[in-house]
Order: structure tokens, then sequence, then C-alpha cells
């Protein structure tokens, strides 16, 4: 069972969980020279983006991933890229270094799974959650959800859901489950219920945040 943490309000939770991401990234840096953080797309993140924005941490020595990204043209607004820009590489955080999840051309190769290797283990990962239990582009209705959660699957892999209008590229289960702190950001009594739901047993293909349930602290404001 996750630790849930209950916020007030959602500005509340955004200032409550930049402080801590920024202190376990400053964590990193000083004991390895260097910190890994992966986020999620979406708006959820919007106002934990720029409050981890103007944090006064080693920026130049962090990377910053997708946990999963859209193939849509370059410049797209709906490229996690382009809102991780807009939102968190800003004021303070400009200084760090972001790894993308495409190539110009919007394909993912055996070169890119070699350069997100480059920047693993993950130390903070920071996702969020579907109404229907996905996390980062492991969605239920994958047709190869169950690639995307072996334990041999690659760093970063495709899937296409019938529920979304284009093809992902996403971190794998076994990445995600690998970061030393996984934070799970949650909006909305929805939300919440999904989430009450999914800590019933069943398989992970099902409720993809079932796989870090065990481990992930829990954010939630209405």
């Amino acid at each position: 069972m996750s630790t849930l943490i209950s916020y007030g309000s959602r500005n509340l939770q955004a200032t409550g969980l930049a402080a801590l991401v920024a202190g376990q990234l400053q964590d990193s840096v000083a004991r390895n020279g260097r910190a890994t953080l992966a986020v999620a797309g979406g708006t959820t993140p919007k106002l934990l983006f720029r409050a981890l924005s103007g944090a006064a941490i080693d920026w130049q020595n962090i990377t910053i991933v997708p946990t999963d990204e859209r193939l849509v043209p370059a410049g797209s607004p709906r490229l996690n890229a382009s809102l991780i820009a807009k939102h968190l590489l800003i004021n303070q955080a400009a200084m760090a270094t972001f790894c993308s999840l495409t190539h110009k051309n919007g394909s993912a190769t055996v070169d890119l799974c070699r350069d997100v290797d480059a920047i693993l283990p993950l130390d903070v990962c920071v996702l969020g959650m579907g109404l229907d239990g996905h996390i980062a582009s492991l969605m239920p209705d994958a047709p190869d959800i169950g690639d995307a959660l072996a334990a041999d699957a690659p760093t970063v892999i495709g899937q296409a859901p019938a529920s979304v209008p284009e093809p992902r590229v996403t971190l794998s289960g076994r990445v995600l489950t690998a970061a030393r702190h996984v934070h799970l950001l949650i909006h909305g009594q929805d939300k919440r219920a999904a989430l009450d739901f999914a800590q019933k047993p069943g398989p992970y293909s099902d409720k993809p945040v079932r796989l870090i349930l065990g481990i992930a602290q829990v954010h939630y404001a209405r």
C-alpha cells in the first residue's frame, strides 16, 4: 500500500511536492554528482512544474526526461516536451539538461534507448494517472501492454492504445519501478476513486498503476 498525502489545495500540493522533489534531486547530486528526474506530461503537473522551476538546486547537474511522449510533429503543443519546456525548463530549472524521447523524425530507435540508458537509473519519477489506471503511456488497451510491462522490456518502447489519437513511446515498467523515488500526483475525487479501485487485486495489465502502488508516495488534492 502506498503512502497517501492529502493537501488542502492544489497550490499547496504543488509547493509541497516541489520542495520534496527538489530535496531528493539535490541529495542525489550530492551523492553522485548528477541526478535524473522523469516527469509526466498532461495538464496535472503544471502547477508542480512552476513551483519546482524556481528551486535553488544544482540544475546544471540534473537531467529531465519525459515519462512518455506522443509521436506527433515537432513543435506540436501535444508534445509532452513542449509542456515541459514551457512550464518546467524556466527560471532556475532552465539550466537543466533535457533528454527527448523522440528524434527529430518522431521515431524511437535503439540509439534512443542508449541515450536514455546513459541517464538511468531515475532518481525521481513523478507520474500522473488516468481514470483507466494508466501511468506514462502504459495503457490497458494497448495491444503490446504485456511487452511494456515485462521484466526484460527495452528502456523505451512504443505503444499504440486504441483510446488515443496517436501512437506513443514510453519508459517501460521496469524503468519506472527502478526509480529511487516514485511520486504519483492526482487531482479530483474521480481520480481518487480510480486509485482506490486499482488497489484491489488484479493484473498489472488491467491497471498499470498497480506497478507502483507498493513503492510510490501518492499526492492527492481535490
